[in-house]
């Protein structure tokens, strides 16, 4: 994991024990769909597979889940969302999602979906 103290991942600019920790941790839940997205990239960036799967809507959940080591996440944009607030029932979030691996980089584009059921949860992705 990464130390509290440490600027989280996710690109708010917050420390992680500000930010994705407490998530992380179940201290407290994500307010909103893209918060909920923040921790998702902060978990891919620290290896918390826990997280990843039990972030995920138990519809479309995977049984395991297995990232790739070689690949190293480096920031997030977020470039939009729809709905996905507080007072909502479900939400979209845009993203970049920049990584390297083998001394390439890329970036990720997706249009992630998110219900909120009992709390926020990652639905499913659509690359763009």
């Amino acid at each position: 994991m990464i130390d509290d103290a440490k600027r989280c991942p996710c690109g708010t600019g917050l420390v992680y024990g500000e930010c994705c920790g407490p998530i992380h941790r179940r201290e407290r839940e994500a307010a909103t769909a893209e918060v909920l997205m923040r921790s998702r990239f902060t978990a891919f960036a620290t290896g918390d597979v826990d997280w990843l799967l039990a972030s995920w809507h138990p519809t479309t959940r995977p049984r395991s889940l297995e990232l790739d080591p070689g690949i190293r996440w480096l920031r997030l944009e977020i470039q939009g969302t729809s709905g996905g607030g507080p007072f909502d029932r479900e939400g979209t979030v845009a993203f970049e999602a920049h990584w390297v691996a083998d001394g390439q980089r890329g970036v990720l584009r997706e249009l992630s979906s998110f219900r909120r059921d009992q709390g926020w949860q990652y639905v499913e992705g659509d690359a763009v």
